[in-house]
């Protein structure tokens, strides 16, 4: 029981990093006209910015790109 509940509590700490983040980088410098405008934002910034771009930490702080650019040059060089 205390296992799940420590995974419980991890898993709320990283949403709470991802909307701190989330508001910092693109809600708080915005101004949104319509909800659909601030959804089709968002799933932007997710998209491509938060998960492609961002440097993570269980990637040897590499990009998701850039650590799979890195692992196929060393596949094509051995």
């Amino acid at each position: 029981m205390e296992l799940a509940r420590t995974k419980k509590e991890l898993l709320e700490v990283k949403m709470e990093s991802f909307w701190r983040i989330l508001k910092q980088e693109l809600i708080n410098h915005r101004h949104y006209r319509t909800r659909r405008e601030a959804i089709e934002d968002i799933t932007e910034y997710t998209g491509i910015l938060y998960n492609r771009q961002r440097r993570q930490a269980k990637l040897g702080f590499l990009s998701p790109v850039a650590y799979t650019q890195k692992y196929y040059a060393g596949l094509l060089a051995a």
